[in-house]
């Protein structure tokens, strides 16, 4: 057996270039949303489609705010207060500001992954900061930011009725990171979507119940 194959695959990193191309990619496919649509519900969520890009937004903005702090807390989160703006929304502390339409709440989305990209860009690796499915790494708040923003514009692009399928290699590296128990001979994004709980695979039946594992890699 030779060297490398006794060594295995390699893993490749989740970088900051690759949130920033996953957020761009979504916001150029959300430009293309019919104006009146943004009212409908998003896929199989609860939330319209406006909402959805808060919660989106919010995530993102929520996960830079959480390396933020010099000492990064290991046992919660950054005391923001979320709230809802009404009775089943998302509770956010990011809210776009409906008089400027869609194209101002894609600013908020693409601002909000902006952040979350300079702050990976500019953490060190060996900084850790909390959250609910394992003490992450900079580099899995990357993961963690794009997996929120593909799987959350296939929800999008169901209710706006718009064509979405992300790169293989963005779904691939997210998937090795965050979902090390995935199949891996399956192609990437519907293996991504039903990671998520949104599909089924062959001889898989989507599950009822999903969590990724933030905890960093070796």
């Amino acid at each position: 057996m030779s060297r490398s194959a006794a060594i295995g695959p390699v893993r490749h990193p989740v970088t900051a270039d690759d949130l920033d191309r996953a957020v761009q990619l979504a916001v150029a496919v959300l430009r293309g949303a019919p104006p009146l649509a943004w009212g409908g519900k998003a896929g199989s969520l609860e939330w319209d489609c406006w909402e959805t890009v808060e919660h989106l937004s919010d995530d993102l903005f929520a996960y830079a705010a959480q390396m933020g702090p010099r000492t990064p807390p290991l046992e919660g989160e950054v005391p923001f207060v979320w709230e809802s703006r009404r009775p089943g929304g998302p509770a956010n502390v990011v809210h776009a500001d409906r008089t400027a339409g869609p194209a101002g709440l894609l600013q908020v989305l693409e601002a909000s992954g902006a952040l979350l990209v300079a702050m990976v860009r500019t953490t060190s690796p060996q900084v850790r900061a909390y959250h609910v499915h394992g003490v992450s790494d900079a580099e899995g708040f990357a993961a963690m930011g794009i997996v929120e923003t593909l799987v959350h514009t296939h929800d999008l692009a169901q209710g706006l009725g718009l064509a979405w399928s992300p790169p293989a290699d963005l779904c691939s590296r997210v998937l090795d990171r965050l979902f090390p128990h995935a199949p891996g001979s399956t192609d990437r994004w519907p293996t991504l979507l039903w990671a998520t709980g949104r599909a089924d695979l062959p001889g898989r039946p989507r599950p009822t119940t999903w969590r990724w594992d933030s905890t960093p890699r070796a």
